[in-house]
């Protein structure tokens, strides 16, 4: 492979169920990776430096001493300075030469007119992008990285910076397409970092919990996206969430059941190519997270959300897609005539569709 200049893509994503369960161990989601992008794209420089178009950001002069230190300060960039630096670590430790290079990354993730945000995983499609340009573009023709090494240092970086997560956006940045998920532990791999700090024995070994399954829906089954034009904030709605895992155990933990319950259902219906069966699933899914919602006080179904799913469930099903309180929410519906109807009373009530469809693949390079 010629490494003077390449482009890597990695997808956005969307959660279909099993949001804040798979924050803990041995909790399910399913996850899909959506044909928005995020590149990124690398060559030979004199120096270090990376522009970020979508920012405003150009020509970002860097070097590393024990972290990566840019030449201007900008919190956007935490995402970026911990992927580039897990991404060199990993190269030294390989025994590969560090070459200097110029970084530019694009986002399709936004809104084309107002730039604002669908909710679709920015950083860790930033963060698997990053890491993927910096590998391939010093590895050439002599060695080929794994998607599970990918996904395990894009996992590490961005649990760097971000201290928590489930990394199930980073799955569908990886792997692409449908994803049964369930989270590693966080805290492991933390302490494995912070106590080892070798990457390639992290990389290696298996990591507690981690399920990545691909799965395929139902034929029938079609899904269709809206946007509610709210950017949600998910940090203070993760804080409530936790607010609520420490304040009332019972409910939590009927919490983590129903979803369990929900999603397994929603997992089993993929497997028998049963669409009526996903569609209950996913109502069922809804009516786990507005319970929560009302007990966790953290209103997850805004109004927009709220009008989006009960117009979805004339047709089928509909949910919120994420933290909520904002960007988007998903329906699981039968057939393109039932869509057209859907996107018009959507229209009516000031929801965006979206065409949005599945990115079969994962990470990509060209």
């Amino acid at each position: 492979m010629d490494n003077s200049c390449l482009k890597v893509k990695a997808p956005g994503k969307l959660m279909i169920a099993g949001e804040y369960a798979v924050l803990e161990e041995n909790q399910k989601a399913v996850v899909i990776a959506v044909n928005r992008y995020i590149t990124a794209e690398i060559e030979k420089n004199k120096e270090n430096s990376i522009t970020i178009l979508n920012m405003d950001l150009k020509d970002i002069t860097w070097h590393i001493d024990k972290e990566v230190e840019f030449s201007i300060f900008d919190s956007r960039l935490e995402f970026i300075k911990n992927a580039i630096f897990i991404a060199i670590k990993y190269l030294k430790e390989n025994f590969i030469t560090i070459k200097t290079f110029k970084l530019k990354i694009e986002s399709e993730l936004n809104d084309d007119m107002t730039n604002k945000k669908y909710g679709l995983g920015s950083s860790a499609a930033i963060v698997v992008s990053v890491i993927s340009a910096i590998l391939s573009f010093h590895s050439g023709k002599k060695v080929e990285y794994s998607l599970d090494e990918i996904f395990k240092l894009s996992a590490i970086a961005h649990l760097k910076t971000q201290k928590s997560g489930s990394g199930a956006d980073i799955a569908a940045a990886v792997y692409g397409g449908w994803i049964e998920y369930s989270a590693f532990n966080g805290k492991w791999v933390l302490d494995k970092l912070y106590n080892n700090k070798n990457l390639m024995k992290i990389v290696k070994i298996p990591w507690p919990n981690l399920l990545i399954n691909k799965i395929s829906p139902p034929e029938s089954l079609k899904l269709v996206i809206g946007w509610t034009k709210k950017p949600a904030k998910t940090v203070p709605m993760i804080e409530k969430f936790q607010y609520f895992k420490e304040r009332n155990r019972k409910g939590y933990n009927n919490f983590l059941r129903e979803s369990s319950i929900a999603v397994d259902k929603l997992i089993y219906s993929f497997n028998e190519n049963n669409y009526k069966k996903s569609i209950d699933s996913l109502m069922k899914n809804r009516k786990v997270l507005q319970k929560l919602s009302h007990d966790a006080k953290m209103n997850i179904e805004i109004d927009k959300l709220k009008d989006l799913c009960d117009i979805a469930e004339k047709f089928g099903s509909g949910k919120s897609s994420g933290a909520g309180g904002g960007d988007c929410g998903i329906a699981f519906i039968k057939s393109e005539e039932q869509a057209k109807e859907l996107y018009e009373l959507w229209k009516e009530n000031d929801i965006i569709s979206l065409n949005l469809k599945i990115s079969k693949n994962g990470v990509s390079i060209n």
